[in-house]
């Protein structure tokens, strides 16, 4: 049944009066009705979420305040943060907005306004969109990274997220944390969703072909293990929609979780499916549903002619407004929306005469106090966790200051993950991964067992325990720095420098790889010796398996002995030739 926007005005009003609005009266209605009321453009509306990483309730998410850009990225999208994103996007301060893309007064902005998310708020933002505009002209898009990243999504092997997307609705897909199940569970909860998953970048490998795995590829000419493409009629125009999972899946993540199939950029193949399409397809207008990671998104949209639209994820960027990049073909648009259910992409397009005409965007944060939860998500999502519940709900510890973790560096939770490795398994130094995804704990709240899983669930958690010299951190370092700041976005990997507990160093993030680490020097004031070995704890091991003990429970362990939930020092690197970089804030 179709919702006029009276009667979804109406239905805000309904928020406010039940007590769901941390702002007051008549001003937080009308701002909250505002913020929500997008006009109809153009006769295709694309809506786009991405990387929610299976947070199917609201949470707290803390934007980074450091997101370097080097060499041509500098100042540039997405590698903005604080007011030098306000000022570049023309946003208002101490505004709702402002809050919502920014880490700008963080800790009061997040007590006055509320938390964000959760599937059943999303679902009733995705509805009203859809209906004031016709669903028969909308389609509703998934980035990827959203089987993974929960408690419940670990213990159901994502099928709890498979669930709820076929409630909320998601026409197509593609992916990334995904392919961190096992090949037969990939392909047990594509089967199980009702959309279309689509990757024009996974192939079979030869060995797997010439032992008779192809039962499952989609195209045996092509070797591609799922359908590249789709194209839909919406508005009078044929719209083809190509997706584009991660392409350093085997890199990134355990290669033995699925041993059959290859992943790349592969944009010549792209160009020859987008050339294709365009051809023999007579389509209107090509978007690209896309898990590159912006920067690569937005080198692959100079390369790549003839694609209208890229909506891009995995870096985890709320960027208010698209990225226009000029090519061979004309342009195309480069579109990131954030993450943990977060933002809704709005993008209207005018497409006549055979091309896009004209576009209208808007960056929707959920705000979910100011929306209603959808009665039928609700209980949905009540019925996923009940099981999990006495397990999610333990309390460990009380936060003594804000948990975070997005920022190039490190975070407070990193910090806290890092200090357990070290004290539970009596270790010099610890390493951990430079996750994205991972919510956000407000001073003074309870730290549950729950929020240590948005931190670390994942299906190959298990720590280590080692010896490792001086030269082979530096190493690693130097390897995880090259992925950030490689001035070229296709050897990029998109996330975040490892997290260190027990030594500090310096990082030059101009300097090339080899160069971008010195100073490596113990808490204790005593440098790293490259030949000397010392005792290193981590997790998430991407070879062979570890046989520690899993990392959440590391965690638990050292919450439940401390009984807070803090840290004594933030191991941050020092940094060089950064000063009056746009993509830094408040960095001690």
């Amino acid at each position: 049944m179709s919702m006029s926007r009276r009667e979804f005005a109406q239905l805000m009003g309904l928020a406010g009066a039940a007590g769901m609005l941390p702002l007051q009266g008549f001003a937080a209605k009308k701002q909250s009705a505002e913020l929500y009321e997008v006009p109809s453009f153009g006769n295709v509306r694309l809506l786009h979420i991405t990387d929610c990483h299976a947070q199917l309730k609201p949470i707290y998410f803390r934007e980074p305040n450091v997101n370097l850009g080097v060499g041509g990225a500098r100042g540039n999208a997405p590698h903005l943060v604080g007011d030098k994103l306000l000022n570049h996007f023309g946003i208002q301060a101490n505004s709702l907005e402002a809050h919502a893309f920014t880490c700008l007064n963080y800790d009061s902005a997040a007590l006055k306004y509320g938390k964000v998310g959760g599937f059943a708020h999303i679902k009733t933002l995705v509805n009203r969109l859809r209906q004031s505009y016709g669903s028969e002209n909308t389609l509703l898009l998934d980035g990827g990274d959203t089987w993974q990243g929960s408690g419940t999504a670990f213990k159901t092997r994502g099928m709890d997220m498979v669930e709820a997307s076929n409630d909320l609705g998601v026409d197509i897909m593609t992916g990334h944390w995904e392919f961190t199940y096992h090949q037969e569970e990939v392909l047990k909860n594509i089967k199980a969703f009702k959309g279309e998953f689509l990757a024009q970048n996974v192939f079979i490998t030869e060995d797997a072909l010439f032992e008779g795995a192809d039962e499952y590829i989609h195209d045996e000419d092509s070797g591609r293990v799922f359908k590249p493409y789709t194209i839909r009629e919406m508005g009078g125009a044929r719209v083809a929609v190509i997706g584009q999972c991660f392409p350093r899946t085997k890199i990134a993540n355990p290669a033995r979780f699925i041993p059959d199939w290859t992943f790349d950029i592969y944009d010549d193949s792209l160009q020859e499916l987008v050339d294709e399409i365009r051809g023999a397809e007579s389509v209107d207008a090509v978007i690209v549903i896309s898990h590159n990671g912006m920067d690569v998104d937005l080198e692959m949209a100079r390369r790549v002619s003839g694609v209208d639209v890229i909506l891009g994820g995995h870096t985890h960027d709320g960027i208010p407004a698209p990225t226009i990049v000029q090519n061979n073909g004309g342009k195309t648009l480069v579109c990131n929306v954030g993450s943990n259910g977060k933002f809704v992409g709005v993008m209207d397009l005018d497409i006549r005469n055979g091309k896009v005409q004209d576009f209208r965007y808007r960056l929707l944060p959920v705000f979910s106090d100011l929306i209603p939860a959808d009665p039928q998500m609700t209980q949905l999502i009540d019925d996923i966790r009940a099981p999990h519940m006495p397990w999610l709900s333990e309390e460990l510890a009380v936060a003594d200051e804000l948990m975070f973790r997005r920022g190039n560096f490190n975070g407070t939770f990193d910090q806290v993950i890092c200090d357990a490795l070290r004290n539970v398994n009596d270790a010099h130094i610890s390493l951990s991964p430079g996750f994205r995804w991972g919510t956000t704990v407000l001073k003074g709240q309870m730290v549950t067992m729950e929020h240590v899983l948005d931190q670390t669930c994942l299906t190959y958690p298990e720590t280590y325990v080692r010896e490792m010299k001086g030269e082979e951190l530096k190493l690693i370092l130097e390897d995880v720095a090259d992925n950030l700041f490689n001035p070229d976005p296709y050897l990029q990997s998109g996330g975040d420098m490892v997290r260190v507990g027990g030594f500090d160093y310096v990082c030059d993030p101009t300097q090339p790889i080899g160069k971008r680490i010195s100073e490596m020097t113990l808490d204790n004031g005593e440098k790293i010796d490259a030949s000397k070995s010392y005792k290193v704890s981590g997790w998430a091991t991407v070879g062979a398996r570890s046989e520690g003990a899993d990392i959440w429970d590391v965690v638990a362990t050292h919450l439940r002995d401390r009984k807070v939930a803090s840290i004594d020092k933030l191991n941050t690197p020092k940094l060089k030739n950064v000063a009056g970089n746009p993509g830094i804030l408040d960095y001690s």
